[in-house]
């Protein structure tokens, strides 16, 4: 069996890649960390080049926190439990995930789970009003939305729907 062999990089190639990496998009430490020792780097070089790189602004967890947060609500309506499960398992401190949930706008967010509530009962097909709304707020729950917010707008928009 032919052995793989990794290609010896010097520190300024190691720079460079990692600014060409940090630089196509927004990374989290941990993100980079990863990649690093993707490219056979032991924890002395990784630890200096990702110190290299917060020091240089390549690297900044509060940045990354919000855009991540920001681009999953938006884009792909992602409610904030999802959100910070996400940023946790990315391992983001708790400061810069609050400040990145304190950048989602409370309208936009009510006004997006109403859109997905509405949606989904029109993809469901259930004529049992119960089970229908039932699977609407698992759905819900499923893309992060908190419960009792999910309960409590079906509620409302089911007293609205029987006016």
């Amino acid at each position: 069996m032919k052995e793989l062999s990794k290609k010896y990089l010097s520190p300024n190639q190691i720079i460079t890649k990692a600014y060409n990496y940090c630089a196509y998009q927004e990374r989290c430490q941990q993100e980079v960390r990863d990649k690093l020792y993707s490219w056979g780097l032991h924890q002395e070089e990784v630890e200096s080049t990702i110190a290299h790189l917060i020091t240089e602004g390549y690297i900044n967890e509060e940045r990354f926190a919000k855009t991540f947060a920001g681009g999953k609500f938006r884009i792909k309506k992602w409610g904030k439990n999802k959100i910070i499960n996400e940023l946790k398992a990315r391992n983001i401190t708790p400061y810069c995930i609050k400040k990145a949930l304190s950048e989602i706008n409370n309208k936009e967010y009510l006004q997006s789970l109403q859109l997905i509530i509405n949606l989904k009962k029109k993809e469901i097909k259930e004529k049992n009003k119960l089970i229908k709304t039932h699977k609407i707020a698992l759905y819900c729950i499923s893309r992060g939305y908190e419960s009792d917010l999910v309960w409590d707008t079906l509620k409302k928009q089911n007293s609205e729907d029987n006016l």
